[in-house]
């Protein structure tokens, strides 16, 4: 398995935190944003390689930062080339840069490299292997404002995804779908059929919609607390609950 972690957007909204600072190298207390999440990684004894696709203008950053990776998995950061949000790839369009940059034949984790977790990673990497089908994330969202800025999904009774939309108007669920997802080798090739079609290759979760049509995914759901950083505000509360022993309590 090999892992791509998502790191190629500019962050504007956080700005100017991230004028010239890409999000994922923040820090949170000791660590880089970045480093909760390969801590993670860390734990899943099956990713042989982490690939970090970012872009030209955080791309020596990200390769000062792989130097002082202390981890047990290989590192590989790769730059898209691209300079702004207006000639960006989007994230679909990293993860087919990368796998077509690298050969990928293989299953893959895919990740943003700005939402931290507090579950286990192995949870969700141990159901994919009892499900043996493509795999995404999921949880209870409790501010259902936040439902129309996200991917919601309905799930079927045994977790194989019933419906999937990005950012809905009006949510069919509360289940929101976090930036995490297991495809099985055979699925990569779909990737750039959905790309090839014209669909949209911005955020990551457009790909589900498109894919629950030609095979079955199914969806881990976590009970814990997850955090995206997107935001000063969310910056700053993650620096606050971190300070006072709370960042992943309920």
């Amino acid at each position: 398995m090999q892992c791509i972690l998502l790191a190629a957007g500019y962050a504007t909204r956080l700005y100017p935190l991230t004028e010239n600072m890409p999000k994922a190298l923040l820090k949170l207390g000791d660590k880089t944003i970045l480093e909760m999440v390969t801590d993670k990684i860390d734990e899943v004894g099956d990713v042989e390689t982490i690939y970090i696709v970012t872009n030209e203008k955080f791309y020596t950053q990200f390769s000062d930062w792989s130097k002082t990776y202390k981890g047990p998995k290989k590192i590989k950061v790769l730059n898209d080339h691209t300079t702004n949000n207006d000639n960006r790839l989007g994230a679909i369009g990293d993860l087919k840069y990368v796998i077509d940059m690298e050969n990928i034949d293989d299953e893959i984790l895919v990740m943003a490299s700005d939402n931290i977790f507090g579950f286990p990673l192995t949870d969700f990497t141990d159901m994919y292997r009892a499900k043996d089908k493509d795999m995404i994330c999921a949880h209870t969202i409790e501010n259902k404002n936040d439902l129309h800025s996200m991917g919601v999904v309905e799930l079927e009774e045994d977790g194989k995804v019933k419906s999937f939309e990005e950012k809905p108007e009006n949510p069919k669920s509360d289940l929101g779908v976090p930036p995490f997802y297991l495809y099985k080798k055979d699925t990569l090739p779909l990737i750039d059929e959905y790309l090839k079609e014209g669909n949209n290759p911005d955020a990551p979760g457009h790909f589900i919609p498109w894919l629950i049509g030609k095979k079955d995914v199914y969806a881990y759901v976590f009970d814990a607390v997850r955090i995206d950083i997107g935001t000063p505000e969310s910056y700053y509360d993650a620096c606050e609950r971190l300070e006072n022993g709370t960042l992943f309590a309920k």
